[in-house]
């Protein structure tokens, strides 16, 4: 059988006198946002199905809302990295989840940065948030003021009208570090997330710390620093992965033995782990000859040990990131709410050999 040519658009008051329900009880089972019994939603769907009803324009949904139904989530790298690391994407996930639960979609962008675009240009969105570790300044924060776009931010971009969720960068790095001087550590290092524009895994001096364009990877390092005996070598990757990570590693470890650092502080979980890479294939045993911390406390199955690690729940930094979102939307001010973190000892530190 065929349906009947509809001479006019079906809307959703004929589908809901179809099923004999109310509109809002119609529009509830298309939003998949309301409890509605089994049987009524099968009856609306059975009904939209005979009247050719392919469900609500959202166009014409956000014309009467004066809204976009959508909020742009800006990653400042390329999405295949933020897709590798599974503290973004853990982030990434708990926003989602805030916005779902707010009926709003998330629009991701990729904004490496370098090229002049604007990748937000052409989108009409509610807010934006800049969910990852990004750079201090990015060009798209005066577009998006300049429509009236909230925004909301991890730390960076810093600007009086961004809203953060705020982690104490400094003070973690410091506690990482502390507990190996307090396991008896003296010979320390630190391995760095990238600190300005990528450059191949190198040594920094602290002294250029005060040039990073990285909130969040200078106030590591510097907790570090702040923290550590004088002169305790610093290395920045090119990357905050694995590779990069072992990279950094056998800078740092294939050198003459009262050289070599006794315990090393990293700036995420995929950094240390690459460390202890580099330690296995140079003979080296973790933590009977070297101690490893890492930052975010990331589930690596892979990774036949339990790192000693500052733990930062990831799903929830990203709900706390999507509940600012919802109160920008509502009217409230730029504001900006802690989020703690803290110290998780693992199996990846001992005292010194």
């Amino acid at each position: 059988m065929t349906r009947p040519r509809q001479t006019s658009k079906v809307t959703l008051r004929d589908v809901a006198a179809r099923a004999g329900v109310s509109i809002s009880t119609a529009s509830l089972v298309f939003s998949g946002r309301g409890p509605v019994a089994d049987a009524t939603a099968a009856r609306v769907r059975t009904a939209a199905t005979d009247l050719g009803y392919a469900g609500p324009d959202p166009l014409a949904s956000s014309l009467r809302q004066g809204r976009a139904g959508a909020v742009a989530v800006i990653v400042e790298e390329r999405l295949r990295d933020a897709f590798r690391d599974p503290f973004a994407l853990a982030v990434l996930d708990g926003l989602a989840q805030e916005l779902d639960a707010m009926g709003t979609s998330m629009l991701l962008v990729a904004d490496p940065g370098g090229d002049g675009a604007n990748p937000v240009a052409g989108h009409a969105v509610d807010a934006a948030v800049f969910p990852l570790c990004g750079r201090t300044d990015s060009p798209l924060v005066d577009h998006l003021l300049a429509r009236g776009i909230p925004i909301v931010g991890s730390g960076a971009p810093v600007h009086d009208a961004v809203g953060h969720v705020v982690v104490d960068e400094h003070g973690a790095s410091a506690a990482a570090t502390r507990h190996l001087l307090d396991l008896g550590h003296r010979r320390l290092a630190h391995v760095s997330m990238p600190l300005g524009r990528a450059r191949p895994t190198h040594r920094v001096d602290a002294a250029e710390l005060s040039g990073s364009v990285h909130p969040d990877a200078r106030d590591r390092a510097r907790g570090f620093v702040d923290t550590a005996p004088a002169g305790s070598p610093l290395v920045e990757t090119e990357r905050p992965d694995v590779a990069q990570g072992e990279a950094a590693g056998r800078l740092l470890l294939d050198v003459a033995a009262h050289e070599r650092p006794t315990g090393i502080v990293a700036q995420s979980d995929l950094l240390a782990a690459g460390v202890i890479r580099a330690a296995e294939a140079l003979g080296l045993r973790v933590p009977q000859d070297l101690s490893v911390t890492g930052f975010d406390a990331v589930d690596l199955p892979w990774l036949d040990r339990t790192l000693t690690t500052i733990e930062q729940p990831g799903e929830a930094k990203g709900r706390l990131l999507g509940e600012l979102t919802r109160r920008r939307l509502a009217g409230e001010p730029a504001t900006s709410e802690p989020f703690p973190v803290s110290l998780r000892v693992g199996d990846t530190t001992a005292p010194p050999p």
